[in-house]
């Protein structure tokens, strides 16, 4: 091989490397956030989640608890890992906070940051996730993104599943994600 080539070949492998410890460390990460700066970003995703979505305020007063991650951060060369910490609010308050993480194969190259809420629309739910002792996304419960027209109130669908989620980007919602797979555990601060 020639020197640029094992230069290279070195770097994806400090890259792996990085990405593993970062995906498998999990909540002892040595850039964990405090409850203050958790509940921070957690106030500012629900501004933004009200401001953008019509009917937002009410719709999340309906629900029986909302898990809120301000950043996800997702990077990945071939193999991927995402990485985020937030808070479940109920009644408007804190009560526990969780991080989540994920890990992915296939085609992907870069970094991007995402934020996610997750809304209990019942108390069965929402008992069924704080029990659990990591909960993951497609096995543990199932969560459905809520797809709407523009200027559609979101309380004017019919919403039937029990738990919703919603992905933002830096540009707004996202469409046609998922978070099945992602596993959330609860972690002290």
């Amino acid at each position: 091989m020639k020197t640029g080539q094992k230069s290279f070949s070195a770097i994806i492998m400090l890259f792996f490397l990085l990405l593993s410890a970062v995906v498998v460390s999990g909540p002892g990460v040595a850039f964990a956030a405090s409850a203050e700066e958790i509940n921070i970003g957690v106030n500012g995703t629900l501004k933004r989640f009200t401001t953008e979505i019509t009917g937002g305020e009410e719709f999340l007063q309906k629900a029986a608890g909302v898990l809120v991650f301000p950043s996800v951060i997702k990077a990945g060369i071939g193999v991927g890992g995402e990485y985020g910490e937030g808070a479940l609010r109920i009644g408007g308050k804190t009560v526990e906070f969780y991080n989540t993480a994920a890990a992915s194969i296939g085609f992907q190259l870069g970094a991007q940051s995402k934020s996610i809420v997750v809304v209990f629309l019942t108390q069965q739910a929402l008992q069924d996730f704080r029990r659990s002792e990591g909960w993951k996304a497609g096995v543990d419960g199932s969560v459905a993104l809520v797809k709407w027209g523009v200027g559609e109130d979101i309380n004017t669908i019919d919403i039937k599943d029990p738990i919703v989620g919603f992905v933002f980007s830096n540009k707004g919602l996202m469409y046609n994600l998922t978070i099945e797979g992602s596993k959330f555990t609860k972690i002290a601060r």
